[in-house]
């Protein structure tokens, strides 16, 4: 189930306190500026470092 697109536009990278964007394809928010991907499990972002993912250069260009 996505995220609500008004909870998202609240919601900030916890790295660089920078804007996230929802990727609907894969159920995550993404920092583009990190490459980094946050998963959204039940309509809840998961907002914890350890648990993001960095996308390869290549992932990141896909995206």
């Amino acid at each position: 189930m996505p995220i609500d697109p008004e909870l998202a536009s609240v919601l900030a990278c916890p790295v660089d306190k920078g804007v996230l964007y929802i990727l609907e394809d894969e159920n995550s928010l993404y920092n583009t500026r990190l490459q980094r991907r946050y998963t959204v499990r039940d309509s809840i972002a998961v907002m914890l470092v350890d648990e993001s993912e960095v996308v390869s250069t290549q992932e990141h260009e896909r995206i």
